[in-house]
This record gives structure tokens, sequence and C-alpha cells, in this order.
């Protein structure tokens, strides 16, 4: 049974949200000021049809959406869209009691996503490819995608052939697929262990469709091309389902502003430093000591500055920041500090670089959430806040990247 609802404005996670005398519903697929009918179950209802349609709303790019749940709101006109984004960094700051001008959304075209993380399962019906409808485990199969790069799209089909040729269970396994400069890195994760049999055809296949590499948990089954990525120049060969931004132009956007910010800074301490996307950007100018609790994406930052030229000094440590933050005491001894955390955030390490005395901050952050903790912590730690960046890595969903800049005077010793 439908509901007729009016949408009072659109949420933080790009539904619509209706007002009701028992409670907010959720709906989504709805626009702010539209007129309704759903089907209620809670404080979430499943959109039936729009009686009175938003000017805002347009019709979305691709045929899979409202069924696949990657994206919450092609549907929404693209300066709204925009606004809607950056107000949800606004709205996070607010929370905290930060004031600040937030500029502009740094817009990402369609079809950049360069890293895509499908879902796979083996059932009666055949092998199920695709990604998975929002709030469900069904598995939405998908002839194209809008966000994602060419090279990832014209090899859908060849990606469900070899979901299938690995798969060993019937439960949801997972494949990323990333585009790198050798060809398409692909890694899987939980689809169970593979036999020898089933090694060498899926070796064969990745031989002849001209993959760069098939791992399954971490392991290497075969890489005939070695994936290599661009970090403002420099060659990093980044270790089987290491983390990478989502798009290039994006990692490049938020690259150019921390650069930006150090530009007279002499030493850095690049923390959650990855495979060294902003440590081997900035060695062009500044010493960079990187810190990251992964191995081998360490290893792979310290192999690429080894071979590259013209940087200045890079060193590395293995540690788990979460556990064992760098000490205020530590970080003294730099000019300048960018941290890129998971979307848990960096509160403990927030609280030891709020009572440094580094100069220089770039705080970068895919949780306008916890970004705004941690950018509290450093404020009432004496930081000035100078400018916040959002970045619309995450094209159509309800995620955006953020970069803020922080100021603090030295003081005298």
């Amino acid at each position: 049974m439908s509901t007729r609802f009016t949408i009072a404005r659109l949420g933080s996670q790009g539904d619509g949200i209706a007002e009701t005398e028992t409670g907010e519903v959720f709906i989504p697929f709805a626009l702010s000021g539209e007129v309704v009918t759903a089907a209620r179950e809670k404080d979430r209802a499943t959109l039936m049809s729009v009686l009175e349609a938003s000017p805002l709303r347009v019709d979305p790019p691709c045929r899979h959406f409202g069924a696949c749940g990657g994206c919450a709101v092609q549907h929404l006109e693209t300066e709204a869209y925009h606004r809607w984004k950056r107000e949800k960094v606004v709205h996070a700051l607010k929370s905290k009691g930060i004031a600040c001008d937030v500029g502009a959304l740094v817009p990402c075209a369609p079809h950049t996503r360069r890293r895509v993380v499908f879902t796979a399962r083996r059932s009666e019906a055949g092998m199920q490819f695709g990604f998975v409808r929002a709030l469900s485990s069904e598995i939405i199969s998908i002839e194209e995608c809008p966000i994602s790069a060419p090279q990832i799209v014209a090899a859908l089909d060849r990606l469900r052939m070899l979901a299938g040729l690995i798969c060993t269970t019937t439960k949801s396994f997972h494949m990323a697929v990333t585009v790198t400069g050798s060809g398409l890195d692909v890694a899987v994760h939980d689809s169970g262990k593979l036999g020898e049999n089933q090694r060498r055809v899926a070796s064969n296949f990745v031989i002849a469709e001209r993959l760069a590499r098939l791992s399954v948990d971490g392991e290497v089954i075969i890489e005939p091309n070695k994936p290599v990525v661009l970090f403002g120049g420099v060659a990093v060969a980044v270790p089987p389902g290491a983390f990478l931004q989502a798009t290039e132009a994006a990692e490049q956007a938020m690259a150019n502003i921390v650069v930006q910010h150090f530009a007279r800074a002499k030493k850095v301490a690049d923390l959650f430093a990855g495979c060294g996307s902003f440590a081997l950007r900035l060695a062009a100018r500044s010493e960079v000591h990187a810190v990251e609790g992964d191995a081998a994406a360490l290893a792979a930052l310290d192999r690429a500055f080894r071979f590259a030229s013209g940087l200045k000094r890079v060193t590395g440590e293995r540690r788990d920041l979460f556990r064992r933050p760098l000490t205020f005491k530590e970080l003294n001894a730099f000019d300048g500090v960018v941290f890129d955390p998971p979307r848990a955030g960096a509160e403990d390490q927030s609280k030891q670089i709020a009572r440094s005395d580094v100069p220089l901050v770039a705080a970068v952050s895919c949780n306008p959430v916890t970004l705004a903790r941690d950018l509290r912590i450093l404020m009432d730690g004496g930081y000035a806040l100078k400018s916040v960046t959002p970045i619309d890595q995450f094209l159509w969903s309800p995620h955006v990247e953020v970069v803020a800049l922080l100021e603090k005077p030295r003081r005298r010793r």
C-alpha cells in the first residue's frame, strides 16, 4: 500500500526526507519539494511514483540507476548536486562549532573512476556479477557504468567470465579492478581457495585477455605486467589490493592543494602515506618522512623513490598510527604534516599534532564527520583553519573528499 508524502529536504545519504506525525521517513530517489507516493516500512519507504516533480529533477545518465546501489543522486541537476555535496561538509563542520568559508566543490568528470569493486556470486541461474542493490544482498548485473573508466566498462564481460573461472563458493565475493599504466589489476577477495586446475585456467585467461595481474586474497596468481601508476611523474609498482584514490583527477587536485601548502617546508611528515601519492610529489621540494602501517605499500613507496631521480630524501617508517601515533615531540622535527587516514579519522594522532609546534598541517579525509572532529582538536590546540576544499571524487554518491589546511605560529624556544 502506498502513501502520499511531501519531501521536506534531501538527506545526507541522498534520500528524500518526509516529515510525518510519526517521525521522519527516508525515501530514496525523491527530491526536496516533490510530492510522491511510496510504500512505507517503518522509517523507510520505496518510491512508487512522483506526483509533483522538482524542477531540479533530471534524467539519470545510467539505465541501471535506481536498481544498482552504487549511485544515489544521478537524478539531481548538476549545480544543485554540487551545492548538496558542499553542504554536507558545511554541516559537519558546524556540528563541531567550526565556522569556515568552505570552498566550491571541485568536480570530477564521469568515466574517470579508476578503481571499482564488483560483487560476484554463483547461483542456480548462473554467475551473478555487478553491483549490490542498496540495502540488499541482490547483485544487479550491469552493462554500463557512467562513473567507471572506459577500460573497466569495456572489460565487463571478460571480468564476469574470470569471476566464473575462479569461483569456488556459493557465497558472495569481491573483485576489485584497477586501471594502471600496464593494464587492469584484478584483486579478488573471499572467492575460496583455488585448485591447481583453476590456477592454470585463470592464468591462461589473464594472459589471453591481456590483464596486468590477478591476485586472490593477496596472493599473486599471475602477473604478466607489473601494475604501475604515476605519482607526480614517479612510477610506483603497486602491490595487490593497494589503496589508491578512486580517480586520478581527484588525487591530482588533492595533491596540488597539499603541495602548494608546503611550498616552503623543508621537512614534511606524511602520515597514513600509502604508496606515496603525497610523499613522492612533496619530495620534489621537501624531505619527506612517510609513515604507513601496511608493509607492502611502504615497500612500494621506497622502491619508487630509489628508482626516481631529482627528489629530496624520502624515509619510511612502518607504524600503526592508530595504536602508536607520532608524538608531539617527534612531530616537532617537521615543518609540515599531512595526514590522510581511513574513514575513522585520526583522533589520537590529531591530539598529538595539536600539542606540537608544527607550523603547517594538511588534513585529508573522505569522511567530513570524522574530519570535523579532528579539525576541532587541532583548532583547540592553537591551529587556525585557513581553507576547506571539498572534492567530488565519488561522483553521484553521498561520499565526498575534503582537504583542510591549517597553520600555527612556531613557538620560540
